[in-house]
């Protein structure tokens, strides 16, 4: 991968971004000359290899900080599942957005796990490691005015040589910004950040300024993607996510996070798509709870997953959910590789 263009210098004066950050205009849109080009400029005429930029971007954290919804904002459709349940994210999953002669290649990773030392969490942080190390540019994700040992554990592994950027997220619950001036200024102690980026995930315009400020670390080299490619998972690993995420999301906090979704069939016939998926869980008892009574809650496990993937794929899907107990398979290194964790 060619080397990165040398970006703004990466160290700032703290005073005037506190300034900026701090001031009345922090969360207005982007002035003119940073914002990328509209989406409609790749469609209407085609853009000179010669011009083009593309790159990655690791989106990294701790478990539960808002990755996945960042992501998915930045793609502008949903390529990563969410939960407020720790640990959704298990892959490293990339989604693509290509804005005028940019194309951006973010990549989402799983959350580092400090608290349990299983084969599953083993091979999570593995990919959390091989993501940060391949990278042109990181944002590094915490809540606004938060730092706690899990935030620390993640910001240690950060190589050096790449820059990062401190995406300051749920920015619009910051009730006194004025606060924040010590917190920013013990962050940029911790790390010299290249940018400091207060924002939400979940506000359009601060989603088009992010857009600008990581546009200027890219290299100048032709697109990897077709512009209008939006993740490289397939159909398949998408059907898997998506029951997985409403299984977190209906159990709640009563299932552990070690359960997983396996696909065992996925055929299409016409504009009709068959899957049949079985759920995995570690114990008798946790079969009970996905199953719920009379079936009602694998029922609407299977509603919801169904729903979503119609909408994400524009057809009718035919969603088929059984529930199998498979002890201990988290601590077990080959079946965790065999239910696709590498």
């Amino acid at each position: 991968m060619p080397a990165s263009p040398a970006p703004a210098p990466a160290n700032p004066d703290l005073d005037a971004m506190l300034a900026r950050v701090l001031g009345k205009d922090s969360a207005s849109p982007p002035a003119a000359d940073d914002a990328p080009a509209s989406e409609t400029s790749v469609m209407s005429a085609p853009v000179d290899p010669a011009v083009q930029r593309c790159g990655y971007v690791a989106i990294v954290g701790k478990p539960n900080v808002g990755k996945s919804t960042l992501l998915n904002a930045l793609v502008g459709q949903k390529v990563s599942i969410t939960s407020r349940k720790a640990q959704t994210t298990r892959h490293r999953i990339t989604g693509m957005r290509t804005l005028g002669p940019t194309q951006f290649v973010f990549v989402d990773t799983p959350g580092f796990q400090t608290r349990h030392g299983n084969a599953l969490n083993r091979a999570l942080n593995k990919t959390v490691l091989g993501a940060v190390n391949d990278v042109d540019l990181i944002l590094f994700v915490v809540e606004a005015g938060h730092f706690n040992l899990a935030d620390a554990k993640v910001l240690s592994l950060l190589p050096a040589n790449v820059p990062t950027m401190l995406v300051a997220n749920k920015f619009d619950l910051v009730h006194r910004r004025g606060d924040l001036a010590p917190w920013l200024r013990s962050m940029q102690e911790r790390h010299p950040f290249a940018e400091f980026v207060p924002m939400s995930a979940k506000t359009p315009k601060d989603i088009e300024r992010l857009f600008g400020i990581c546009e200027k670390y890219l290299p100048q080299q032709p697109w990897m993607h077709d512009p209008d490619d939006l993740t490289d998972r397939s159909e398949r690993f998408m059907a898997a996510e998506m029951v997985r995420e409403k299984l977190f999301r209906l159990t709640g906090d009563e299932l552990p996070y070690t359960s997983t979704v396996i696909i065992d069939k996925f055929e299409e016939e016409g504009a009709l798509k068959r899957i049949a998926a079985t759920i995995v869980v570690e114990r008798e008892g946790h079969k009970g709870m996905v199953i719920g009574e009379k079936g009602e809650k694998l029922k609407r496990i299977g509603t919801e997953a169904r729903q979503e993937l119609e909408k994400l794929w524009d057809c009718k899907v035919f969603l088929e959910l059984w529930v199998k107990v498979r002890s201990g398979w988290a601590d077990d290194d080959a079946r965790v590789r065999s239910f696709g964790y590498e």
